[in-house]
């Protein structure tokens, strides 16, 4: 995974955000003071979310030298992503914002890869790898100088070859970027050319959805109130909908 440096524009007030993704195998977490990344770390993909949950938040704080007590604002990815990370993840923060009387903001997966890309990308294809044989993907429009990332499409599920149809009006002088299109790399330039930019390397997203919280922290609700952002149905009920389909 590669380290993202980002050159945001700073907020005109101070807080201290502890940001969350759990929508990878590997997960990350940031810590985000007056606009600017202070601590980011990637987690261990042979450990489950929920092993290293909330060890890995604890662990964040004390190696950015703050206590969670002085965290005022929590951010987490919402989505789309592993149904049990999702869970896992917005559950942990849910109950450290109740615990301390927090609210969260709650960030799209795609929006935040779209944050992470390089700078120069203004147009942003975000693509994550959905398994099964298709990607999340959405299409956005990025503020210069900010972690804004302005939705020029719905964000989607599909075979990758389906998806490049159906967003092929907004994807011009798009960059793509994340581990679904990393792994369909041949066939977005078969399709879209070979001068279509294509991030080689996947970034942490913590440090992004962080940043995204600490620019529009109107965003923040309450920990009942953060809704995991699935894009399409959990395996459980793809499976439970096929077992309908066969009877």
């Amino acid at each position: 995974m590669q380290k993202c440096e980002y050159n945001i524009e700073p907020i005109d007030f101070a807080v201290l955000i502890l940001a969350l993704d759990t929508t990878t195998r590997a997960g990350s977490v940031a810590l985000v003071r007056d606009g600017a990344v202070i601590h980011e770390h990637g987690g261990d993909g042979q450990i489950t979310h929920g092993q290293r949950l909330p060890g890995a938040l604890i662990d964040a704080c004390r190696t950015a030298r703050v206590e969670i007590a002085d965290v005022t604002l929590l951010a987490v990815a919402a989505g789309p992503g592993s149904f049990t990370g999702l869970r896992i993840g917005i559950a942990t923060m849910q109950g450290l914002a109740m615990a301390r009387g927090a609210r969260i903001v709650p960030v799209s997966a795609l929006e935040a890869l779209a944050v992470a890309a390089p700078d120069g990308s203004a147009r942003v294809a975000a693509w994550m790898d959905a398994h099964r044989g298709e990607v999340f993907a959405q299409v956005f429009e990025r503020e210069p100088g900010r972690a804004i990332a302005r939705p020029l499409t719905e964000a989607i599920s599909g075979a990758p070859a389906a998806v490049l149809q159906r967003q092929a009006a907004s994807l011009d002088a798009a960059a793509f970027e994340g581990d679904g299109a990393v792994r369909y790399r041949d066939l977005i330039l078969a399709t879209r050319g070979s001068g279509v930019r294509i991030a080689p390397d996947v970034p942490r997203l913590a440090a992004a959805i962080g940043l995204i919280a600490a620019q529009a922290p109107e965003r923040a609700v309450l920990p009942h109130a953060v809704v995991p952002i699935y894009v399409r149905k959990p395996d459980a009920e793809l499976a439970r909908d096929r077992r309908a389909a066969g009877a």
